[in-house]
């Protein structure tokens, strides 16, 4: 089965870059009430849509949910591009819409997804107010999980560019899983444990395509986050970070990554082919660790205390939101050794001299990254401007 080319035929070409709101998949909506129940579980704290998508009439029931981040909006294009093939005449599309019901909200939170931030309106982090659920979309989603009683619940976020996995030279976690815990002392029963026989079969088939660069979240228990209470709950629930690939900055390669694990994972429960207690090979995926910059410049001569010394420093992207499209501006993030850091882009200076109007000469913390090394080499946001 070659899921390059059954993902080329069901790409959402409507849904590019990182800015995703409800003004983007409202006419997507319209295409698939033509296919699928589709409604309104409830409203954002500003008074917009929460909606919801129920795909398939199968006994083995799927609750996914996307954007409780409004800034993290890489699975939602993925969760489309699913949505996409399940209307396709693929023969698997019509297996999974018998075996599985699919219980979507594509935008948890669509104040935040409109102002491009992670919180909500409120600026409340939904991901920590699953145990108190002082927010209305916090009460949306508990209401559609105890409504839909699912089977399996998915979790769908994005992860920053400073997520690296492996030894050595790691690379970027591109695609990051968990089976979060279910109580302090991390135990493994048999809820978590599905989870995890899950996500071993979705990093074999990423292992296929970009190997080495799946990678495993943290899983300390914290009854505040909306997967470790539905685990603890008692529904097996996994956790998707759509993460940084070489180049991808509006993560378009990415929610390929994202869209093949769904339809593996999927595909493996219909086929009942899930391996049982894959422990091992479970916590054989590296956990991801922060060694990341988005670029790194090194053996670079500064002035500093009126004295000359060699130096690295690291800057990092901030995404800004202009006219509903989302701006990478570089920052000075980091001056120093820098040793166990790596940059997605790094820049040898061969020990020339740091000149910038704007950091006095300096590298200068949270200073924008528009600078000269040595006398011909102009960098502009962090990228070197090739004459």
């Amino acid at each position: 089965m070659n899921l390059e080319i059954i993902y080329q035929g069901v790409k959402e070409s409507s849904l590019y870059g990182r800015y995703i709101t409800n003004e983007n998949i409202e006419p997507l909506l319209e295409k698939f009430k033509s296919h699928f129940k589709v409604g309104i579980e409830g409203y954002s704290t500003e008074g917009l849509p929460v909606y919801n998508i129920i795909a398939g009439n199968g006994n083995t029931r799927v609750f996914i949910w996307s954007q409780m981040h409004g800034n993290e909006s890489t699975t939602t294009k993925a969760v489309f591009d699913f949505l996409n093939f399940l209307i396709s005449d693929d023969s698997v599309a019509k297996a999974f819409l018998d075996r599985f019901t699919f219980y979507i909200l594509p935008i948890v939170n669509p104040d935040g997804a409109r102002l491009y931030t992670r919180e909500n309106a409120n600026k409340v982090d939904l991901n920590r107010d699953s145990l108190n659920l002082t927010q209305i979309e916090s009460k949306n989603l508990r209401a559609a999980f105890e409504k839909f009683q699912p089977d399996y619940c998915y979790n769908m976020h994005d992860q920053r560019t400073i997520f690296g996995v492996g030894e050595g030279l790691p690379k970027p976690a591109t695609v990051s899983f968990l089976a979060p815990s279910y109580n302090e002392e991390r135990e493994i029963n048999n809820v978590r444990q599905k989870a995890i026989d899950i996500i071993t079969v979705m990093n074999d088939t990423l292992q296929q395509y970009i190997p080495g660069q799946v990678g495993r979240f943290d899983d300390s228990f914290n009854i505040n986050c909306i997967g470790d209470m539905f685990q603890h709950l008692g529904v097996p629930t996994i956790l998707f970070e759509a993460g940084h690939y070489p180049g991808d900055y509006e993560r378009e390669i990415t929610r390929k990554f994202i869209f093949f694990a769904l339809f593996s994972g999927f595909h493996s429960i219909n086929e009942n082919v899930v391996a049982i207690s894959t422990n091992d090979k479970y916590f054989d995926i590296p956990q991801n660790k922060i060694v990341f910059y988005d670029m790194m410049y090194k053996k670079v001569k500064i002035n500093y205390e009126n004295k000359e010394k060699i130096t690295n420093f690291a800057v990092q992207y901030k995404e800004v939101l202009i006219d509903k499209s989302v701006i990478f501006r570089a920052f000075i993030r980091e001056i120093g050794n820098l040793e166990g850091y790596f940059g997605h882009a790094e820049f040898d200076c061969n020990e020339e001299i740091f000149f910038s109007e704007e950091c006095n000469n300096t590298p200068e913390i949270d200073k924008k990254a528009d600078f000269f090394i040595g006398e011909s080499r102009k960098f502009v946001n962090g990228q070197e401007i090739l004459s």
